[in-house]
């Protein structure tokens, strides 16, 4: 099942399977913090109240990501 990165609960997780940032500068730096197709990611937090802004386990590194950003991953559950 694919899913919007930040449309996942927290525990879940799943392989990358598509990056469709708009802006390039973006991609590049989804790119720089290991965000790339193939990669397993979780969701390790929300943030209380609006859940925003996320955290994901990606390569071994915690990344905090806007759900705007994050709902720019692909990702297969």
């Amino acid at each position: 099942m694919k899913v919007r990165l930040g449309e996942l609960a927290k525990g879940q997780a799943g392989v990358i399977v598509a990056v469709s940032a708009a802006d390039d500068s973006l991609t590049r730096r989804f790119m720089e913090m290991g965000l790339l197709e193939g990669c397993r990611i979780e969701l390790v937090h929300a943030a209380p109240f609006t859940g925003d802004p996320i955290a994901v386990r990606a390569r071994g590194a915690l990344i905090a990501l806007r759900r705007r950003e994050a709902n720019q991953i692909e990702v297969e559950v």
